[in-house]
């Protein structure tokens, strides 16, 4: 297993563990995040305080992870399914009340020293909404 895949599997092993240190300590300092459907924050703090909202939020745990990397290490995407629980209504979504849901997602990284230094994360936020909304 390359490094660039083992810091790929590590992020996200630290992620399904809760481990919010060792989760941020795998990113560059001036990580770059794009966030689905949304805009680009910059920097580990802005990516700290993402992950809070998030777990006040969202219940999640990732299954089914496949990583590819490039040749040269910098580039990874990885695949996976998020199975989550939505545990407080967010800001323009709808309202939560513990709804359960299965979502394939991916995202894209590049890598730097050793670090993610920009993460994309891709899922289908209209088939989330789907799932969340009694119908």
């Amino acid at each position: 297993m390359s490094n660039s895949e083992q810091l790929v599997r590590d992020y996200y092993a630290a992620f399904n563990a809760g481990d919010m240190d060792a989760f941020l300590g795998l990113l560059a300092e001036d990580v770059a995040h794009d966030i689905n459907q949304g805009c680009r924050e910059v920097g580990r703090e802005a990516f700290a305080a993402f992950m809070r909202r998030m777990n006040h939020h969202y219940r999640e745990q990732l299954t089914d992870l496949v990583v590819m990397t490039s040749a040269d290490g910098t580039r990874a995407a990885a695949e996976f399914v998020v199975h989550g629980e939505y545990l407080n209504t967010d800001e323009g979504l709808p309202a939560a009340n513990g709804q359960r849901y299965r979502l394939p997602a991916g995202a894209f990284f590049e890598l730097r020293n050793g670090k993610v230094a920009r993460i994309s994360n891709h899922y289908n936020l209209q088939d989330w909404i789907a799932q969340v909304v009694p119908g």
